[in-house]
């Protein structure tokens, strides 16, 4: 079993209670061993147990609750192992200066943490710190846990596709286009094609124009079953679009679509157009997969590809902005994040975040701060039509 060590004030009662009933309890449930250096020292120097303990953990949860400088000591020491990702910051909520109950002067968040994510407590409430320190927990194993640096494509039916769809492109008159590609990586799906068709209509996230994986219902565009799966060729010149889907028995998909900023604006790229259609993205395959009986925990590698850039400028849908000075010089941009469908769920600003950044910084270095960025994504969320 995998270790955790806790980082704490020792001697507390109040805080000895929050070890006992949330953080011991988080740990244990997620399959690690807490230790704290009072109850599982060896009777070896203090100052050498806590430098192994910190060295061998998979996870370190350490409460900066009333500054105590060992707790911060101890911090620095892990951080300075490059153990960035294994430490869960927390502390009672008064240490929060935006929260009502923080008293000037009394006891904070030093700053040279305050930066990072403190998950804040609440004593009359240990079952929900509990709860969310279980979340993130998890979450942070999951990035943990070795995984291959590079996706299990099946090349050659990915190009397959890939060619039919760009050869429609050009008769919708369209040359921007964004594709996308996803591949389970440890499911055994073998779904038939009236499955996949269930899964995919139920899937779609009806927001403004046609959803990602659109299912129309008319004669000409209706998906159609192939051997290995269902396709969708939609080229539609009343609604100045195209799209192309397809999704295979083993769950990989396939998508590429022309951009919805061509239906409004030639020679644009709306930064919070691209910003929803990614979150939808990655909604969509929650779903998806939900439907076709994936287990949350599998891992998907996910490939966006965003083309026909090259001398566009970066603008948004609204409020009405413009960047003439931010202009693509690049025609192609490709990003690929291995995750799993539990890691989109509870982290979803922070994967679109990964999809979003490499695009944007072709346009002249543009970088969108963190909080317009989670407002739009969260905006989405709430506004979804099932």
């Amino acid at each position: 079993m995998k270790e955790a060590f806790i980082i704490m004030q020792i001697g507390d009662s109040g805080l000895d209670a929050v070890c006992a009933n949330a953080i011991v309890p988080a740990l244990k449930s997620c399959g690690l061993d807490p230790k704290r250096v009072d109850k599982h020292n060896e009777g070896q120097l203090l100052k050498s147990e806590i430098v192994g303990f910190i060295k061998s953990s998979e996870i370190i949860v350490a409460d900066l609750t009333n500054e105590r400088p060992n707790c911060y000591l101890e911090v620095g020491y892990a951080m300075g192992l490059d153990k960035f990702k294994n430490i869960i910051l927390t502390a009672r909520e008064d240490h929060n200066q935006n929260s009502p109950n923080y008293k000037k002067g009394g006891p904070r968040i030093h700053f040279d943490l305050s930066g990072y994510g403190i998950l804040y407590w609440d004593p009359n409430d240990l079952k929900a710190f509990r709860e969310e320190l279980e979340k993130r927990l998890r979450w942070r194993l999951s990035r943990l846990t070795s995984r291959k640096s590079t996706a299990i494509w099946d090349v050659e039916w990915i190009t397959k596709h890939r060619i039919e769809a760009l050869n429609g492109l050009p008769k919708a008159g369209k040359s921007g286009f964004m594709e996308i590609q996803v591949s389970l990586q440890d499911s055994e799906l073998d779904a038939d094609q009236a499955q996949l068709l269930e899964a995919a209509d139920k899937a779609q996230i009806h927001t403004f124009g046609w959803p990602i994986g659109v299912v129309l219902n008319n004669t000409h565009h209706r998906p159609r079953p192939v051997a290995d799966g269902i396709v969708a060729k939609i080229l539609a010149q009343s609604h100045d679009s195209f799209d192309y889907w397809t999704i295979r028995g083993d769950g990989s998909f396939y998508l590429l679509k022309s951009l919805f900023e061509d239906m409004r604006s030639s020679g644009r790229l709306f930064f919070d157009t691209r910003i929803i259609r990614i979150t939808e993205t990655m909604l969509y395959f929650t779903r998806l997969y939900s439907n076709l009986g994936v287990s949350p925990d599998s891992r998907i590698v996910v490939g966006i590809r965003h083309g026909g850039l090259k001398e566009r400028t970066l603008s948004s849908a609204g409020p009405r902005l413009m960047f003439d000075d931010r202009r693509s010089k690049e025609d192609e941009v490709y990003t690929e994040v291995d995750t799993t469908l539990n890691e989109i769920k509870l982290n979803l600003v922070e994967v679109v975040e990964k999809f979003t950044q490499p695009l944007f910084v072709i346009f002249d270095f543009f970088k969108l701060d963190r909080k317009t960025l989670e407002k739009i994504v969260r905006n989405f969320e709430k506004g979804i039509i099932a």
